[in-house]
């Protein structure tokens, strides 16, 4: 009895100074909702965005309790770190011309339930109230007024500068700028 009693107080004892040891994990975002347009093709996104400034909107405010504009400038620095894989600088800027095609990312945070994709591309608007400290964005690739590709992140995040939120914009730059070779092939011609 004795030795069992000591047994789990040394075991007890470890787990408890493991436990502060750990560094804090941060919980992994939840990406869903993937869907790509027929048009989507990765090497067209690619060759439009290496080397280049890639235009970035933002729609809502994931932190209502401060200003859009500190946002802004904190969340920058974040996408920049957890970009897709071509050589891109995200920005805010709206170029001077109009370009041909007109390739852009919208993030919209806390969009209203019924907010489509290409709704999104075409400059519709529709939020739902913000839940502090929760993420929702939609992330919607668009070219012109049409939606390559689009999915959904949420995580639990504090602010721009939070690891979840960073976590969040990786996972959701790999879904909606996916670089499978199975997205090149035609509909319909994908083996089982």
């Amino acid at each position: 009895m004795r030795l069992t009693g000591t047994f789990l107080a040394g075991l007890t004892a470890s787990v408890a100074f493991s436990s502060l040891a750990l560094p804090a994990v941060t919980q992994a975002a939840t990406v869903n909702g993937a869907d790509y347009a027929v048009q989507y093709d990765y090497r067209e996104f690619y060759a439009a965005t290496d080397n280049k400034r890639f235009e970035v909107v933002l729609l809502g405010n994931p932190f209502p309790e401060m200003n859009i504009d500190d946002v802004a400038k904190r969340l920058l620095p974040v996408l920049q770190a957890n970009k897709p894989q071509p050589r891109l600088t995200f920005t805010y800027d709206v170029p001077t011309e109009p370009q041909h095609p007109d390739y852009r990312l919208m993030l919209v945070f806390d969009p209203s339930n019924d907010l489509g994709a290409d709704p999104v591309c075409q400059g519709v608007k529709r939020f739902k109230p913000a839940v502090p400290g929760k993420l929702y964005v939609f992330g919607v690739y668009c070219r012109n007024d049409m939606a390559m590709s689009q999915a959904t992140a949420r995580a639990d995040t504090v602010s721009p500068e939070d690891p979840a939120m960073g976590s969040a914009m990786k996972e959701l730059m790999e879904v909606v700028f996916n670089s499978s070779p199975v997205l090149r092939q035609p509909r319909g011609s994908r083996r089982r």
